[in-house]
């Protein structure tokens, strides 16, 4: 049996490029996303309510990572890339449907230039995402008290220092000015999770990196355990 679905929106995201979005939703709150609701689905009245909910799930699709084959096993970040598990115990994008489920924090809804958006925070979506569904978070049923995380129990802990050069923070104050509101918190959030490869924690230091965070190039380098961010630019 087969079906198919029509995306009922697209994400507008911070995140330009898969490398630097958190593995997870919530780990970086000034992560931000607009749904923007395709018509037919974007009357207000089917939103009608749901501005009564702080968070939403977004089911979506992976859609930069979706591949003709699909493996069992995957080796997930969170057991430092070097450990396979079962594709279905993980959150990996690499499944063979390419389906994903986020929580996020649910802002807004406005109906601007007679388009629908939904205005979200920590998000862990890549820009241009297609979403299939979005339904309310519902804390008495959703949130399991007593549930257990396999072999990812808790909120990783490694938390690594993040600072920037005066060039950097004074590019970051200037844009947070000028609508990129938490912009320099947001780079802080991502750099301190460490979103390098797990490789390199066991591999020589490479001497920069970087990563695209809206339109703005983010160059940063790890130093005895911290990060530290030298250049902050406009993307070309």
């Amino acid at each position: 049996m087969e079906f198919t679905f029509k995306p009922i929106g697209i994400i507008d995201s911070c995140f330009k490029e898969k490398f630097g979005i958190p593995r997870q939703p919530g780990l970086a709150t000034e992560a931000r996303a607009i749904l923007k609701v395709f018509p037919p689905f974007d009357q207000l009245e089917a939103f009608k309510g749901l501005e009564d909910f702080s968070h939403i799930w977004i089911i979506f699709v992976f859609h930069s990572g979706m591949r003709d084959n699909w493996k069992a096993t995957v080796r997930p970040p969170r057991l430092g890339g070097n450990r396979r598990v079962g594709v279905f115990s993980t959150r990996s994008s690499f499944r063979p449907n390419p389906i994903g489920l986020s929580a996020v924090l649910l802002e807004k809804i406005i109906r601007e230039r007679k388009e629908t958006h939904l205005y979200l925070r920590g998000v862990d979506l890549l820009d241009g995402t297609p979403v299939l569904d979005i339904k309310p978070y519902l804390p008495y049923t959703d949130a399991i008290s007593n549930a257990c995380g396999g072999f990812a129990p808790n909120i990783p802990e490694a938390r690594i220092p993040v600072d920037f050069s005066p060039e950097a923070r004074a590019f970051c104050l200037e844009k947070e000015q000028s609508g990129y509101p938490g912009l320099t918190l947001l780079i802080e959030q991502l750099l301190m999770m460490d979103p390098r490869p797990a490789y390199y924690a066991s591999t020589p230091q490479k001497s920069h990196f970087g990563m695209k965070v809206y339109d703005f190039n983010v160059l940063w380098k790890i130093s005895e355990g911290s990060a530290f961010v030298t250049a902050c630019d406009d993307a070309r």
